[in-house]
């Protein structure tokens, strides 16, 4: 398995443990939570029950009390009529388990079970405090894509969860080094550069990865997933949200604003353009993005408290808005076309710059600073008549006095820094000096999916080079 040794480890304690554990998993759809916890406790599950998305009470009645009837070979012949029952039909059966080994309970996507008023967070937790705790042999896993939901209901929960949690397991993307690794278990043998493209268009989401095939450049698995009638990705924008925010037009709308902005937008510009109510139903819908890590919310430099930026880090969320939304009618081989466009080439460079983003720490080992503690910003200064406007948008700011400004360059082959380039650079590590006042050392950082071409310019205006080879 790759990438996923902490989160195994975690699994592990628990069956190791001398007391039962209540696991929450969390994490965005399709980023394998279940297949980690399948894997794992493979030999220990005694009851695996999928929530009905969408279904109401009675669907999930049925179908939790079919799947108890299934693993305990024994059935039941009337359907409960609520949650009250189900669960006494579950203990019955967990009683007649045997003490010597790990028994797990797996309730994956778990808020689809939760339907309006059936009280079944309140009986569940009562399962779990009055039966389940107080035996030695239990791990219940709870599971679903509705970080948010999980996270209220479950983590944050001021009930009958309050800290009843034994291990709180959040599940990320893969890093572009664990996407490299885990196409290479698939022997799929691209350049550093064009994982790197592939991470910029679907992220590092193992069940999309998980469909690129043997052989494939990144612009026929793309034209294939995104585009071709009955590729993975081409609806799957449609579904992504509505899995895992109960009524998401406004989520979805922010999403939308932000997919559109490259530089990202403040609360108030993203009100003035979804139109959203700026009370409670606007913070609602960005709290819940943010926590399901769809949205980051960044300081300019130098500033803590106010002027916050939001950007949106989904990578196949912007690719959708840009591409994929007003092309599903495009005939067999538009991807080919538009791969080749200036609107694409422009928008690769801005996704790059994200990739960069999500890699600090990638970079930071790159240049030999992994232990020094730092902060990331970015920074733009608005010119007038008298002086010049420039953006810097990833800067890490460093406590051994030192920031890195960093610039995050994609191109198709080679790139040569120019003798006007390099003056840019220059006059730009200067502007931010005396805009900002900093007095610490400042390094102009080149970050690129193709080494540079060294010259005189590149000598004297660059002063750390790094590569995507370097973060994987």
């Amino acid at each position: 398995m790759i990438g996923r040794d902490l989160q195994i480890v975690q699994l592990n304690e628990a069956l190791n443990s001398s007391k039962s554990s209540f696991i929450a998993v969390t994490g965005r759809r399709r980023v394998g939570k279940t297949y980690l916890i399948d894997e794992v406790y493979k030999k220990n599950i005694c009851l695996r029950v999928t929530g009905i998305q969408d279904g109401d009470l009675k669907a999930q009645l049925v179908n939790f009390t079919e799947k108890i009837s299934e693993y305990s070979n024994k059935p039941i012949f009337t359907i409960p009529q609520n949650w009250q029952e189900t669960f006494l039909h579950l203990k019955s059966y967990l009683k007649t388990l045997s003490k010597n080994k790990k028994q797990v309970i797996f309730l994956d996507e778990l808020p689809w079970m939760n339907t309006s008023k059936s009280g079944f967070v309140q009986l569940l937790a009562h399962l779990w405090n009055d039966f389940l705790s107080k035996e030695s042999h239990f791990i219940l896993v709870v599971c679903g894509s509705s970080t948010s939901w999980i996270t209220q209901k479950i983590v944050n929960d001021k009930g009958g969860f309050h800290n009843r949690l034994t291990h709180h397991i959040k599940l990320s993307p893969f890093t572009l080094s664990e996407t490299k690794q885990f196409l290479l278990t698939k022997n799929i043998k691209q350049t550093d550069s064009s994982i790197a493209e592939l991470y910029m268009i679907m992220g590092g989401i193992p069940f999309y990865l998980e469909n690129i095939k043997q052989g494939e450049s990144p612009t026929v698995s793309i034209e294939r997933m995104c585009f071709l009638d009955g590729g993975i990705l081409k609806n799957e924008y449609d579904n992504l949200y509505k899995a895992i925010f109960e009524s998401p037009a406004n989520h979805e709308a922010i999403v939308e604003s932000l997919a559109n902005s490259k530089q990202g937008l403040t609360r108030e510009e993203i009100i003035n353009k979804t139109k959203i109510n700026a009370g409670g139903t606007y913070q609602r819908a960005m709290q819940e993005l943010l926590i399901s890590g769809f949205i980051v919310e960044e300081y300019p430099f130098g500033k803590k408290k106010r002027g916050s930026i939001y950007r949106l880090v989904d990578e196949f969320s912007v690719f959708y808005h840009k591409f994929i939304k007003n092309n599903r009618k495009a005939q067999v081989g538009i991807w080919q076309i538009i791969s080749n466009s200036q609107s694409y080439k422009i928008w690769s460079g801005y996704a790059f710059e994200s990739l960069c983003m999500k890699h600090v720490s990638e970079i930071k080992k790159a240049m030999g600073v992994q232990n020094v503690y730092t902060e990331t910003s970015s920074y733009r200064h608005v010119g007038d008549k008298t002086d010049d406007g420039f953006q810097i948008d990833l800067i890490i700011d460093r406590k051994d006095l030192t920031i890195n400004l960093c610039e995050c360059k994609f191109y198709e082959s080679t790139f040569e820094i120019t003798k006007k380039y390099a003056s840019q650079l220059k006059w730009r590590k200067s502007a931010f000096r005396n805009a900002t006042n900093t007095k610490k050392n400042i390094f102009t950082t080149l970050i690129s999916n193709h080494p540079i071409k060294e010259n005189e310019y590149s000598l004297e205006s660059v002063d750390v080079r790094i590569t995507v080879s370097d973060l994987m």
